[in-house]
């Protein structure tokens, strides 16, 4: 296995992550961020980006908020070339060191309810905690149902 080494990053690295975002979401689904929302957010308070690199190269990242003891998983994406080798897994678990490193107790995100990633989020000890009917809008109109998943950080 090939060693993935990740890093928090600044907006130095905008245009690694970027590069990331624009070919691991689905366009049909416009869950993508441009370049000026990823910036506002990464402006917020207690805002971080993890990017992770295999030989040097982005491969993904995880954006990660926390207010007061909770974080929330923004984004996190993997290169489809990269899907499969512990990418996705190494940031889940790096978002999670990161949140209790900053005294948060529970990691939770938001995501499509038919997307292929809600089984690597329940490897990594995610439940789902809610479901907002037609939350998300897809490209051709159609609406699609989020999950809401959490974990309680310090449990096995």
């Amino acid at each position: 296995m090939t060693a993935i080494d990740i890093n928090e990053v600044g907006t130095d690295a905008l245009d690694a992550v970027m590069a990331v975002m624009n070919t691991a979401f689905d366009p049909g689904f416009g869950e993508a961020w441009t370049e000026p929302q990823t910036l506002t957010m990464m402006a917020m308070p207690g805002v971080w980006l993890s990017l992770a690199r295999v030989d040097g190269r982005p491969v993904g990242f995880a954006l990660n908020r926390i207010i007061l003891d909770e974080a929330e998983l923004l984004l996190l994406a993997v290169a489809p070339a990269n899907r499969r080798q512990g990418v996705g897994m190494a940031l889940i678990e790096r978002s999670r060191s990161q949140t209790q490193l900053r005294n948060g107790s529970r990691l939770h995100l938001e995501v499509r309810h038919n997307n292929p990633a809600i089984e690597l989020y329940k490897k990594a000890g995610f439940a789902i905690a809610g479901r907002r009917p037609g939350y998300y809008r897809g490209n051709d109109g159609h609406l699609y149902d989020a999950l809401t998943l959490s974990c309680v950080l310090g449990q096995p």
